[in-house]
């Protein structure tokens, strides 16, 4: 069965996009406005969703939700000797993961089903049997040997790869004698001598001469063939809007032997469904102005396809981190979900410190969530609370006195000043108020900087020489486990 049959036949419905396609402005381009908008996008679930494939249903998804159409998910799943085991079930779980889920799909079913290929056959076989009747198709009985060498003479002569056409006008005596040796036989299509003129809704007004450049092909998946395919059948043609390729920042193709292109790779490390899909359109072109912290809701809102240009789009990967802080304080900053990201937080916490936990007291919500308050802005991705630069916030760090007395001579005094401040009546110990507090503890120690007292006081609270401000550590650790820590280094 052709490639290019299984395309089409998806397609019964409203016009829809094809490929890395989607439709446009309704009102711009003649189209009924009763229509129902219907874009689909259909991966081969030959390996797992990664930013190449996000993108391309992403922009079919936005486009869909913009014109209140639906977006479908099929799974060209009929060459069954390259499937991956459990890319089907991963395609479809990272789309509902990144915020962006089908309307109908394999799983979630739909009045156009089934959603997957490989169960739509007898469909295919009766378009192929209605072409075969009229002539627009007809079987090959050429041996994969004979296309084989037809390919390395092409080459050898330094010429397009094509199929000679030698079945295409056997008579029906050859046919029948043929078929009783070889029933199977593949079926190719009849490639009229002029192509059909069609509007890319990106690219404008496109024409290939395909029958002049190859033979009639099997396998088929340019525009041109498409639309010679649709004439064949009688059925009317959807729009096209092809989206031009996500290449790497230095201009290099996407590959998915890169390993980190896949959405799970993302998700495991911490970075954010909005993130990507902020950082997926910012580089690329489709709305008026290139900025990032767009939500979902603001994609679909300012998206417009005559905005989408021909020129590739190059994705920096290294600016996601940022793009990733932004999304993760936006989310901080609302309660409901600052709450889900606590419950986050917690599992990390205990999934990198396990039995090292000394109290189970780090795992309270308030403890946590002040956490988080406090250092968005800061970190980039949740989990840079749990690396190691941040591991006092969870366990006490093992510092000696040895490793103190090389700041300062003077650490049981430091020490004691700081008890004194915690031990004052009627003090708030904010930020702000630290701040001014721990200034004055140097006042008066001879030949010590103050600068050598806060270097002191961090090592002492959280084992490392560089961190946030002795005054946020106080506030993040709080009075009680300050005065703690403090009182293990006099005691040391």
């Amino acid at each position: 069965m052709a490639t290019l049959l299984k395309r089409l036949l998806r397609l019964r419905t409203p016009p829809a996009a094809l490929g890395r396609s989607v439709g446009r402005h309704e009102a711009s381009l003649g189209i009924d406005p009763g229509t129902a908008v219907r874009v689909r996008f259909a991966p081969s679930p030959t390996g797992f969703l990664h930013l190449g494939g996000l993108r391309t249903a992403l922009y079919n998804y936005i486009f869909a939700k913009k014109h209140q159409g639906s977006f479908i998910l099929r799974l060209e799943d009929t060459d069954q000797s390259r499937l991956v085991p459990g890319a089907a079930e991963n395609i479809e779980d990272m789309l509902e993961w990144a915020g962006i889920p089908p309307d109908e799909s394999p799983r979630r079913g739909g009045p156009a089903g089934p959603y997957q290929q490989s169960q739509r056959l007898a469909l295919y076989a009766q378009a192929t049997e209605a072409l075969l009747k009229t002539g627009a198709a007809y079987p090959c009985f050429c041996s994969p040997q004979r296309l084989e060498l037809l390919k390395k003479e092409a080459l050898r002569s330094h010429q397009t790869p094509r199929y000679d056409n030698r079945c295409r006008n056997l008579s029906q005596e050859q046919v029948a004698q043929k078929l009783a040796k070889d029933p199977n036989p593949a079926i190719r299509f009849r490639l009229e001598e002029e192509a059909p003129v069609f509007q890319d809704l990106v690219y404008g007004w496109n024409r290939h001469e395909v029958a002049s450049v190859e033979g009639d092909p099997v396998m088929l998946v340019s525009t041109s063939k498409h639309l010679l395919l649709y004439q064949a059948l009688g059925w009317q043609p959807p729009h096209f809007a092809h989206l031009p390729l996500l290449l790497n920042r230095d201009g290099s193709k996407l590959s998915k032997r890169q390993g980190d292109i896949f959405l799970e790779h993302f998700a495991a490390a911490g970075f954010l469904p909005e993130a990507l899909l902020d950082i997926i359109t910012n580089c690329g072109s489709g709305f008026a102005e290139n900025q990032m912290g767009r939500t979902l809701p603001e994609l679909i809102a300012q998206f417009d396809l005559t905005r989408i240009t021909c020129h590739s789009a190059l994705l920096d990967l290294e600016k996601l981190p940022e793009f990733n802080r932004l999304h993760l304080r936006r989310l901080v900053s609302s309660e409901s979900q600052r709450h889900h990201l606590v419950g986050q937080l917690q599992a990390l916490v205990e999934e990198a410190f396990g039995s090292r936990l000394q109290d189970q007291d780090v795992l309270d919500p308030a403890y946590v969530e002040r956490i988080i308050l406090l250092r968005q802005g800061h970190i980039c991705r949740l989990q840079d609370l749990v690396s190691p630069a941040y591991s006092y916030l969870w366990t006490r760090p093992a510092v000696g006195r040895a490793q103190l007395g090389a700041i300062s001579e003077k650490v049981d005094v430091i020490a004691e000043r700081l008890l004194r401040l915690l031990e004052k009546s009627g003090v708030s110990l904010t930020q702000d108020v630290l701040n001014v507090e721990l200034k004055k503890l140097s006042e008066g120690l001879e030949g010590t900087k103050h600068s050598n007292v806060m270097k002191l006081l961090r090592v002492a609270l959280s084992g490392q020489l560089q961190g946030p401000p002795v005054a946020e550590m106080m506030v993040s650790l709080g009075p009680t486990e300050v005065r703690e820590r403090i009182q293990k280094v006099l005691s040391s």
